[in-house]
């Protein structure tokens, strides 16, 4: 039996064929793991802005309801005030 002069180039096809399947299945890992990072990221992101958000909106309304307490407070107390009238002595 004679041995194939061209066996070590189906050898190297063989190999490269698989290093290039690896190499491209290694960087679609890589790909999907920084989609799901950035998509982590953002929505974190998002979270803290919207929890901002709210958290002024709170203490905005908050402030006004506490002006409109403390207003409705000083009118209850100036209308309670009776005309005095000076004392002739």
């Amino acid at each position: 039996m004679l041995l194939n002069p061209f066996a070590p180039l189906a050898f190297i096809k063989v190999t490269s064929l698989k290093a290039t399947t690896l190499f491209l299945l290694v960087l679609l890992i890589k790909s999907n793991l920084l989609r799901l990072k950035g998509g982590l990221i953002g929505g974190l992101f998002a979270l803290i802005l919207i929890s901002g958000i709210l958290a002024s909106t709170s203490i905005a309304v908050g402030s006004l309801i506490y002006a409109y307490k403390v207003k409705n407070k000083s009118d209850d107390q100036d209308s309670s005030v009776q005309d005095l009238e000076p004392v002739n002595v």
